[in-house]
């Protein structure tokens, strides 16, 4: 995609730091971390929605990201957990239209965290998860 700014630092067209690459997979330090040490992770194939990429790469996301998780805990970054983040599309938060895994550092009271909608803590009924889950494996 022309216009995709990751589509770009992967064709090298505007800078990013790079801390990873394969033929297939793109890390980089995201310029507006979330805590030190923020990295994204990328297919080289343009895909705005998980369901448009390739299982290969996906795979690919996923285990570069576990590489990443792994060196972040050793390298003398402030992280004593790891939080692994993708938005699939832009109600679930995703600013960038090019599927991006954020692996980010955490440590206590980093300040950073997910905000649960009022209800949450109530648990639904077994036969609402069930009616769910029946949805979901007719499509599967």
């Amino acid at each position: 995609m022309e216009d995709c700014i990751f589509c770009k630092i992967i064709k090298k067209e505007v800078p990013a730091t790079v801390v990873f690459e394969t033929d297939r997979v793109l890390a980089f330090m995201d310029i507006k971390p979330i805590n030190p040490g923020h990295v994204l992770v990328i297919p080289k194939k343009h895909s705005e929605f998980i369901s448009s990429m390739s299982e290969e790469d996906l795979k690919e996301i996923m285990s570069i990201g576990a590489k990443v998780d792994s060196a972040l805990r050793k390298s003398g970054i402030k992280c004593s957990g790891v939080s692994f983040f993708l938005a699939d599309g832009v109600d679930a938060g995703q600013e960038v239209p090019h599927v991006h895994l954020h692996v980010i550092p955490r440590f206590e009271e980093d300040g950073f965290g997910f905000k649960f909608p009022s209800g949450y803590e109530t648990m639904p009924e077994r036969s609402e998860l069930v009616e769910l889950s029946e949805k979901i494996k007719k499509v599967i």
